[in-house]
C-alpha cells in the first residue's frame, strides 16, 4: 500500500512550510532515512527524510509552493501502485482521495487526451497543479483556455510557461502596433489595448514605450518569498502589535578594551576562537538581565512570563536575510566557553545548518551592528520576547574626564522595549545598569 509523504509540523507555531526542493524525481527508488525534500520554516532550512521506502510515485507539489502542515505532498509505494490524481489534502484522507466515487479505478483507461482542454464540458473548476495555478494568477492568465499535459487534461506548470511564451504571438494588435512594438523591443502581452474587444492600438504601444524609458534600464524585479517573506511578516507583525520605545546610552569602553587586550590570549588558547566584543556584552547583558529581572519577561497571550533564565539570541546576518540563533543560559557561561558557543552558532548560522532547538527559547535579543559605520539605530523586537538591544560601532570621542578632556573609545547602546509590558523607568534602570558593568567590566571575572 503506497505511504504518504506529509508536510511535518516542526515547531507549535508553524502553521504552513515553504517546500523548496525534491531530491528524488517520480519514479526513482527512496531509502528509509535518505533525505527526500526540503523545507523552510521559521526563517531556517530543513531536510526532512523519509520513513517509508519504496518508489517515490508521486510529488503534488514543487518549488515555492506553501503547504498547510499534515497535508499530503506526495506518495512512496510500489512500482505501479495507484495513487490519487489530486492532493488528498491532510496527511490520513489519501484512501478516501482515492475511492472509486472520486477517482477511477486503476485499470480503468484515461478518456482524456493528455492535451485536453483544463476545464470540462460540464463548466468546473480547471484541473491544475498549485504551482500552476500559482504562475497563472502571476501572468493574469485563465486556465480554462490552457491545454494541461498531465492525466485528465490536469494543467502543469510547463503548461502555462508555454502557453504564457507563446501568447504574443497571439496578441490582439493592430499590425501598425505590432510593427512599433517590435521596432522598439517591447513585450506587448504586457500592454493594455482600448480598441475594439481589448485589442492593442499604436497609441497604447507609444504610452507603454513612454512608460519604458522613464524607469532606469538597470531596475529589476525579485519576488519576495522564503525568508525575506518569513523577516518582513514577523517585523510588521511587531512593529503593529508592540508599541516600541527606544532608549539610548553611550558607553565608556575604555575598561573593556582593556580586559579584551589581557584575555585575548587566554581564551583563543583554550578555546581556538579570538575572544570578541560581542561576548563581553553578551555577558555584561546577561549580569545586567538577572538584576533586573522584570526586563527578561516574554508576553504570551494575557500573560507576562518572567524567565528564571537567560537565553539571548544573537542576530547574525545571512545571505537575503537575518537568522537569530540563541545561546542558552548565558548568565552561567564564562568569556571562553560563550566564545566558543557565539562563533560556532554563528558558523552554523552563516551555513544555514542550524536545528530547530537552536532558533528557538530565547528571552532577550542583541544586534550588533558594530563593524559597520553605525552609530545607533532603534531595533525591532523580536517576539514574543519583550525588548532588544542594539549595538554601535565603537568610535574614539572626545570627553569630559574629572574636568578635562580625554580621548575615549565611546559606542552607543540602543534598548527597544515593549510599552505594554515595560515601563520606561525599569528600562531605564537596565540599561543604566549595563553601561555600569561595561565601564567596569572586570566584576564578570568574579
Amino acid at each position: 500500500m503506497a505511504q504518504e509523504i506529509f508536510m511535518p509540523k516542526l515547531s507549535s507555531t508553524m502553521a504552513v512550510g515553504t517546500l523548496l526542493q525534491w531530491f528524488k524525481e517520480e519514479g526513482e527508488s527512496v531509502e528509509i532515512g535518505e533525505p527526500l525534500f526540503e523545507i523552510m520554516t521559521d526563517k531556517i532550512n530543513i531536510e526532512v527524510e523519509s520513513y517509508d521506502e519504496g518508489i517515490l510515485l508521486k510529488k503534488y507539489f514543487q518549488e515555492d509552493d506553501q503547504v498547510p502542515v499534515n497535508h499530503v505532498i506526495g506518495f512512496i509505494g510500489t512500482e505501479g501502485e495507484t495513487v490519487p490524481a489530486e492532493p488528498p489534502g491532510v496527511s490520513g484522507s489519501g484512501e478516501e482521495a482515492a475511492a472509486p466515487s472520486q477517482e477511477k479505478e486503476a485499470n480503468e483507461p484515461v478518456a482524456v487526451a493528455a492535451g485536453a482542454p483544463a476545464q470540462s464540458e460540464t463548466g468546473e473548476k480547471p484541473r491544475a497543479t498549485p504551482a500552476a495555478r500559482k504562475l497563472a494568477r502571476t501572468e493574469n492568465l485563465e486556465l480554462q483556455l490552457i491545454q494541461g499535459s498531465g492525466p485528465n487534461g490536469r494543467v502543469h506548470k510547463k503548461d502555462v510557461a508555454a502557453y504564457a511564451e507563446n501568447s504574443l504571438a497571439s496578441t490582439k494588435a493592430t499590425p501598425l502596433a505590432k510593427k512599433i512594438a517590435e521596432s522598439e523591443q517591447l513585450d506587448l502581452s504586457g500592454i493594455q489595448g482600448s480598441g475594439t474587444n481589448g485589442k492593442i492600438v499604436k497609441q497604447d504601444v507609444i504610452s507603454a514605450k513612454r512608460t519604458t524609458v522613464s524607469e532606469p534600464e538597470t531596475s529589476t524585479r525579485k519576488k519576495m518569498s522564503g525568508m525575506r517573506k518569513v523577516i518582513a511578516e514577523r517585523m510588521v507583525q511587531s512593529k503593529q502589535t508592540a508599541p516600541h520605545v527606544t532608549m539610548a546610552s553611550e558607553i565608556d569602553m575604555t575598561k573593556v578594551k582593556e580586559l579584551r587586550a589581557a584575555l585575548l590570549p587566554v581564551v583563543e588558547k583554550q578555546t581556538g576562537f579570538r575572544l570578541s566584543y560581542t561576548e563581553i556584552i553578551l555577558k555584561a547583558t546577561a549580569a545586567a538581565l538577572s538584576r533586573h529581572p522584570e526586563i527578561n519577561v516574554s508576553l504570551e497571550g494575557d500573560e507576562i512570563v518572567q524567565h528564571g533564565h537567560v537565553h539571548l539570541g544573537l542576530a547574525v546576518a545571512v545571505q537575503d536575510g537575518l537568522m537569530v540563533p540563541v545561546i542558552k543560559d548565558v548568565l552561567a557561561k564564562g568569556l571562553s566557553e560563550l566564545t566558543q558557543d557565539a562563533k560556532e552558532i554563528g558558523k552554523l548560522a552563516r551555513e544555514n545548518k542550524l536545528r530547530p532547538d537552536q532558533m528557538k527559547g530565547s528571552t532577550f535579543t542583541i544586534s550588533n551592528v558594530g563593524m559597520y559605520a553605525v552609530d545607533m539605530f532603534t531595533p525591532v523586537i523580536n517576539q514574543p520576547e519583550s525588548a532588544i538591544l542594539g549595538v554601535g560601532r565603537m568610535q574614539d570621542k572626545p570627553v569630559a574626564v574629572n574636568g578635562a578632556l580625554e580621548i575615549r573609545p565611546m559606542m552607543t547602546l540602543s534598548l527597544s522595549f515593549d510599552h505594554r509590558v515595560i515601563d520606561g523607568a525599569p528600562a531605564a534602570a537596565f540599561l543604566t545598569e549595563l553601561k555600569d558593568i561595561l565601564e567596569n567590566p572586570y566584576e564578570l571575572l568574579v
